[in-house]
């Protein structure tokens, strides 16, 4: 086989696990049910977030509180201080990709 084959979590619970780290990319897959947050924290990469399930409440920053949909492909440029939480009923999935790998990541 020439391809890498990867697993995540399929779940209804918190769940916060890398999938994939190698020289080249980094990601993440997060499961946040109601009240749940990622501790706060600054991108140490270029990062996409994509949430695939539910309602992300996103903080950057100093700038105020805003909500992201299902569907949402969000960039958050290095050294940005990121607060994420689920403040819905719904459970919330997001994946993170960081490119290039947070190891190989080389300040300008």
């Amino acid at each position: 086989m020439i391809e890498k084959k990867y697993q995540f979590t399929i779940s209804e619970n918190k769940t916060i696990e890398k999938v994939v780290e190698d020289d080249y990319v980094a990601i993440n897959h997060i499961i946040l049910t109601k009240g749940d947050v990622v501790p706060e924290h600054f991108s140490n990469s270029n990062v996409y977030l994509i949430v695939v399930r539910g309602i992300a409440t996103l903080k950057f920053n100093t700038q105020d509180e805003h909500i992201y949909h299902a569907g949402s492909i969000l960039n958050v440029p290095y050294k940005t201080k990121m607060n994420v939480s689920n403040q819905h009923d719904e459970v919330m999935e997001f994946f993170v990709f960081k490119a290039p790998s947070p190891k190989n990541f080389k300040e300008e």
